[in-house]
């Protein structure tokens, strides 16, 4: 399986609640974090819902 590069490059200030518990549950915690995670079809659908928050690249 695929890996991806997830990085936050925005705040999750006056986002929905939903939006934040995403984002956590990502495993992002701030600003220009990152994290490598395995590209299955919950992980693409999470990062589809907070595309306006992170940056994505394949490894």
């Amino acid at each position: 399986m695929a890996k991806i590069k997830i990085t936050q490059i925005k705040s999750v200030i006056d986002r929905s609640e939903r939006q934040k518990k995403t984002i956590e549950a990502l495993g992002l915690k701030r600003i220009n974090h990152s994290v490598e995670l395995e590209a299955t079809a919950a992980i693409i659908g999470m990062v589809r819902k907070v595309n306006h928050l992170v940056a994505v690249e394949a490894i």
